[in-house]
């Protein structure tokens, strides 16, 4: 007997600002279960990192917008609307729609229309990563299959969405998780007894540790600056615009780099404000890079910083996985105070933390770490162990793994299931 499938919806794939996702995908195929993945958007990013191409389940592109594809959305209604929980799930859209009467909502019932009516028999779960579109398109779905459904939610998705829509589809989920302490008791208190706190964690396998010889830079050397390492998209919630404003009050006596690795929008404009700071020529900005390029980096840079802060709509980061990168690398970080770092960078003890939107204090402590290796080396100790401890991947996937049950893994051998 064939084994049970879990459909994954996924807002695009791959990404390559999602390789935990990825992870986690990998890691359940590994561990006996069977997915298919239904995916929104169609990929954007020229790479693609290993470990998605290690994953075997097949992908199905959704119409990302329904005019392109108007004979199978139209096929789509036409078979959905003979399944038994249609009438419930156009009920529950009409009742979104009411309160959120936008053109992203009536093309995310287009596109469950279309997963509805292509899902095979042997589904017997869906599953969505983030709690806004994607948990939208699978709720749809799994109310016309009378499917269960559940969730992992991460972060945008958590403070942008408004609280009625969480709450509604929390409480219809089966499950739901997410990453951080910050979110779960968020969303605990809108929906008492279905979220579960379960970090992401890094596979320390692919991110192994880091003895490299002890460091003595301290920005002394014109000839050996500390290199200052950032990853992230160029957002505003990552406060890239703060960094280079502390990196421009820095000591002109200190001899420093700077390297960017990562997309975004405002990639330009941070160029140009560099540009207009004089700091063009120490820094290097590299764009989008794979995860074995991340780790290269990490391991030839001195201090790690992340300068998040919450953006004007609500957007936030949850706990970046490049910081828990970072610190199994045994790099000092350096970071902001904002949405869940905490979780993971005690101050003073693990890393460095400031309060956000605050470039006067990035630059204080950045200065105090360029010019103190010893102190970086204290820091990078403390949390490797602090990663190894409490984020390990092979004891967070558990989480995940112990939320679906036994019902829809199948028998595998025990060493590929530890893989």
């Amino acid at each position: 007997m064939p084994a049970p499938v879990v459909a994954v919806v996924l807002k695009g794939w791959p990404r390559l600002s999602e390789t935990f996702i990825a992870q986690e995908l990998v890691a359940l195929e590994q561990r006996g279960f069977a997915l298919r993945l239904y995916s929104l958007r169609h990929p954007t990013d020229a790479k693609v990192h290993a470990i998605a191409q290690r994953l075997v389940a097949p992908v199905t592109y959704l119409p990302e917008y329904l005019h392109q594809e108007p004979t199978r959305v139209w096929r789509g209604w036409r078979r959905a609307r003979a399944l038994s929980g249609y009438a419930r799930a156009l009920s529950t859209w009409r009742a979104d729609f009411a309160r959120d009467r936008t053109r992203n909502r009536l093309r995310r019932f287009g596109q469950a229309l279309v997963l509805a009516s292509e899902l095979g028999d042997d589904v017997s779960h869906l599953y969505a990563h983030f709690l806004h579109t994607p948990a939208s398109v699978a709720r749809y779905a799994a109310l016309m299959r009378r499917l269960p459904w559940s969730v992992s939610a991460h972060a945008k998705d958590i403070w942008t969405t408004p609280d009625w829509e969480k709450r509604e589809k929390l409480l219809d989920a089966r499950w739901a998780v997410t990453c951080t302490r910050e979110g779960a008791a968020h969303l605990a208190a809108l929906a008492p007894g279905k979220v579960r706190h379960v970090p992401h964690g890094i596979d320390l396998t692919r991110f192994p540790p880091f003895g490299d010889a002890a460091v003595v830079r301290d920005g002394s050397d014109a000839g050996d600056p500390v290199t200052i390492l950032s990853v992230g998209r160029a957002v505003e919630k990552k406060g890239y615009d703060d960094l280079l404003d502390a990196l421009a009050r820095l000591p002109r006596t200190l001899h420093w780099r700077f390297v960017h690795l990562g997309g975004g929008p405002l990639r330009d404009a941070l160029k140009a404000k560099a540009a207009g700071l004089g700091l063009a020529a120490r820094i290097e900005w590299r764009g989008p890079a794979t995860q074995d390029e991340v780790l290269v980096a990490l391991r030839h840079a001195d201090i790690f910083v992340l300068a998040s802060r919450v953006a004007a709509d609500g957007d936030r980061d949850g706990l970046p996985n490049v910081l828990l990168e970072a610190m199994s690398q045994r790099r000092a970080v350096l970071a902001t105070a904002a949405a869940a770092i905490p979780e993971a960078v005690t101050d003073g003890l693990t890393g460095a933390l400031v309060a956000p939107g605050s470039p006067d204090a990035l630059a204080r402590r950045l200065a105090a770490l360029i010019a103190e290796p010893w102190a970086r080396a204290q820091f990078g100790d403390a949390a490797a162990e602090r990663v190894r401890r409490d984020f390990a991947f092979q004891r967070c996937i558990g989480g995940i793994v112990d939320a679906f049950g036994p019902s829809l893994r199948r028998g595998i051998e025990p060493s590929r299931a530890a893989e």
